[in-house]
């Protein structure tokens, strides 16, 4: 990767008119912003883009290079534009990913301390987490004055590794309290999706508080303030709850901040950063995980509604690499897998531009494929290069999304969902099945209905669902490939996320805590004399 040269943050800071007495420096290039840091106007008032895609193949579509490159395309062609990204987590840095800063010219920076550690948010959100579990031990060793049942304790470990010897763990052992249990990802922690959604300091202790953390043996549910945690959380979390200022290659202001795992949450960067970004830019483009299909409904049924926001604009990205590969190696069977997610999108009210992001060896002739479907589906496109090009290979897709945006000007898109929130479980569970992955039904296992009894009891049944599923198949089947249709989904069990503000119906097997690839990009990462790194992607 070449070398960058990069502005002193406060610089970045003044390109979004911040006080500089809400900007806290960690250095040359890296920086926490105060949440409540007045803008030019009190609310947000600049236009939120969404970046989405096709469903991805196993290497990914390049979402975070288009969303980087994006933002640099627009401030080249004129627009004052910021960008808002997850933050990595060490976990697929070391496994299989090996970066998760955007690819080639086209990345936040500084791109390695971002990769590693960062400003410790993911350290905090593992030691909060880590807390809770430590307390409800404590609780079980001294007679379980909280009423909570040894059996029926959901609350996991995490760690930010990939590490599957850890799925299955036994804690306490040889004690009374012995009990099996299990370590998550950091990212798949309720404490990341919590510090992500909350709009507040406040709120972020009103959400901890209602994380539920099992269940009493008359089939109450137990919380994390019912085991006076919630402060002591809100220790450690209340700097991570501070978004954190860096910038792109070409020097435009990033928001990095949160990263909820795409599966089993909502996959999205920070409520607290994306408010902010839109009170100090005209432009903000934000990234949702994995496809439409699954972290576009996600943004929109969770992120969008419970922050007050809407997108004006989803661009969607599409390579010839992933489309040939839904057809089995036929790009022109795989392009009906294009039609599927630009209906998806409109299914919710929705334009969409096609982002063609464009990967060495790509045939002009299939590029053009691509472009004319997309017409066809009445959207338009544009081809991106950033990658090897920086913002400039970016210019067309920016002066299309700025079009798009002010045609919509007039009568900007309203919000608009596929189910009311106070419909029942079962409702809205068949309307994102049904619209957005075309399944015929949804089944329960006697194990979902079980749980799904134990939610209602405790009054959790009505709230919004994060399907957890694979990324890599409209079904539940991750081999199934991206034009199944007509098919049975089966939910395996029903997780409350109480104080994410959602039910999580799990479909199919979900690994919460990834396992290392055969050969780990770990295996490839050096540290010379100097101390420079190498081998980070």
């Amino acid at each position: 990767m070449e070398s960058v040269s990069l502005r002193p943050v406060l610089d970045v800071a003044r390109d979004l008119d911040l006080d500089p007495g809400s900007v806290t420096p960690l250095g040359r290039y890296k920086a926490k912003i105060d949440p409540d840091a007045p803008g030019p106007d009190p609310a947000p008032t600049g236009r939120l883009v969404l970046v989405s895609a096709i469903m991805p193949t196993p290497p990914g579509e390049g979402k975070t290079t288009v969303s980087v490159g994006l933002t640099d395309g627009l401030r080249r062609v004129g627009a004052h534009g910021a960008v808002c990204l997850r933050e990595p987590s060490l976990g697929p840095l070391f496994g299989a990913k090996g970066g998760g800063t955007g690819g080639g010219r086209a990345r936040v920076q500084p791109s390695q301390d971002i990769n590693l550690h960062f400003n410790g948010d993911l350290h905090a959100v593992t030691s909060a987490h880590n807390l809770l579990a430590a307390m409800i031990d404590s609780d079980l060793h001294f007679g379980a004055d909280g009423g909570l049942d040894p059996a029926r304790v959901t609350w996991p470990r995490v760690l930010d590794v990939d590490d599957r010897a850890l799925r299955s763990v036994i804690v306490a052992a040889g004690r009374r309290a012995e009990r099996t249990t299990r370590f998550d990802i950091t990212a798949a922690s309720e404490v990341m999706a919590v510090l992500a959604l909350a709009g507040s300091l406040e709120d972020l202790r009103t959400r901890l508080g209602r994380m539920v953390v099992g269940w009493k043996q008359g089939g109450g549910a137990v919380t994390a303030h019912d085991l006076g945690a919630t402060d002591a959380m809100l220790v450690l979390l209340r700097d991570a709850l501070q978004p954190n200022l860096v910038q792109t290659s070409d020097g435009a202001p990033a928001l990095v901040h949160t990263g909820p795992f795409g599966n089993i949450a909502h996959g999205c960067s920070s409520v607290i950063a994306t408010r902010l970004a839109l009170r100090h830019a005209d432009v903000v483009v934000t990234e949702a995980g994995f496809g439409f299909d699954l972290g576009g409904e996600k943004f929109l049924h969770i992120k969008a509604r419970q922050a007050g926001l809407w997108p004006r604009l989803v661009v969607l990205v599409a390579t010839v690499r992933a489309l040939a590969a839904h057809g089995d190696g036929d790009l022109d069977k795989g392009l009906a897998h294009l039609d599927r997610q630009l209906a998806n999108v409109r299914a919710f009210g929705l334009p969409a531009v096609v982002a063609i992001n464009v990967f060495d060896g790509d045939e002009e002739r299939d590029l053009d494929a691509v472009a004319r479907r997309a017409q066809a589906l009445g959207a338009r496109s544009a081809r991106i290069t950033a990658f090897a090009d920086g913002g400039a290979g970016a210019e067309a897709l920016a002066r299309l999304v700025l079009e798009a945006l002010d045609a919509g000007e007039e009568a900007p898109p309203r919000p608009h969902y596929l189910y009311r929130e106070d419909a029942p479980f079962q409702a809205k569970l068949q309307a994102v099945a049904r619209t957005i992955y075309g399944a015929e039904d949804v089944a329960l296992s006697d194990d979902a209905c079980r749980d799904l009894d134990a939610v209602t009891a405790a009054g959790l049944d009505r709230l919004p669902l994060c399907i957890a599923k694979t990324h890599l198949s409209f079904s539940d089947d991750p081999k199934a490939g991206g034009l199944v249709e007509g098919m049975t989904l089966t939910v395996t069990g029903v997780r409350p996320a109480a104080g994410a503000g959602y039910l999580v119906p799990l479909m199919g097997r979900i690994m919460t805590m990834p396992g290392l690839p055969r050969d780990p990009a770990a295996r490839h990462m050096t540290v010379d004399a100097s101390g420079k790194v190498s081998g980070l992607r």
